[in-house]
């Protein structure tokens, strides 16, 4: 389960960037909203990941088994290296708040040693950062709403992939195919714009890998992480994530049920990591 390649490699970086003094960090709260969780740590950074759908939750488990989630009650002034061990979990719930420690630990590298091929740019849209050109191509892995209803306006060449065609509007229908066709369609793709979730659920490697190289690959969403390099690695231009600016004004969002809308502007704001041109 998992994306492990990936993960690990993240957390690689965020150990040879933090040193030893990654043991001593330690969790101060830990939230598993609605829809994201998030992980606020002792290095004064938060960090969010998508919260998996019920129906994911479900087939994964029992949902009255004990080992679903992660020791609720007892997360606060834990190792946050604790976390770090629920990447991998098969259960979907555990692993989320895994990647979001994960991402709260990715923010305090970043502001230790940036790097040097990456522009950050704070309030963009990774979807202006794009640079879609008329007449590109453009792939959306995931019903991203603000990304389709940005694409008609421009009334761009699109192909949505997903799991179902109950996610899109009658009008976008035409644009569906589905999930298992990602082999034929991320490949005639000109830009390609993957939702973060895809992290979580182990999808992303492989979709990263049926990308032309000349394409523009973007990776968006509260579950992307500010530490580029292992993106990069796999070919992403452009990372589109979140940074939390006020830990406990956004944790309380997510507690009572808040969503992006509740909390940019307020205690978190859009941030776009694009690699700089050679």
């Amino acid at each position: 389960m998992g994306n492990p390649d990936m993960l690990a490699d993240i957390r690689a970086d965020i150990a040879a960037i933090l040193g030893p003094t990654l043991a001593q960090v330690t969790v101060t709260r830990a939230v598993v909203g609605l829809y994201f969780t998030g992980v606020a740590l002792s290095t004064g950074t938060a960090g969010a990941c998508t919260t998996p759908a019920r129906p994911e939750l479900h087939a994964a488990c029992c949902p009255a088994t004990d080992d679903t989630v992660l020791s609720p009650g007892s997360l606060r002034s834990r190792p946050a290296l604790d976390l770090l061990d629920e990447l991998h979990s098969p259960h979907p719930l555990r692993r989320a708040v895994g990647i979001a420690c994960l991402n709260a630990l990715a923010d305090a590298a970043w502001q230790r040693r940036s790097h040097p091929g990456v522009e950050l740019r704070a309030g963009v849209d990774a979807f202006d950062a794009a640079a879609i050109a008329p007449g590109e191509h453009v792939v959306l892995v995931g019903a991203f709403v603000p990304f389709l209803r940005a694409l008609k306006r421009m009334r761009q060449p699109y192909t949505v992939l997903e799991l179902t065609p109950a996610m899109l509007k009658p009008e976008e229908l035409a644009h569906f195919r589905p999930a298992a066709e990602a082999n034929a369609v991320i490949p005639k793709g000109d830009v390609v714009l993957l939702t973060g979730s895809t992290l979580l659920n182990g999808t992303l490697e492989d979709l990263l890998a049926l990308a032309r190289r000349d394409a523009r690959v973007a990776v968006v969403g509260p579950t992307v992480g500010l530490l580029p390099d292992a993106f990069l690695r796999r070919g992403v231009d452009i990372l589109g994530g979140v940074r939390i600016t006020r830990p406990e004004a956004f944790l309380d969002v997510l507690a009572e049920g808040g969503t992006g809308h509740h909390f940019f502007g307020r205690s978190a704001e859009r941030v776009v990591l694009r690699r700089r041109p050679p």
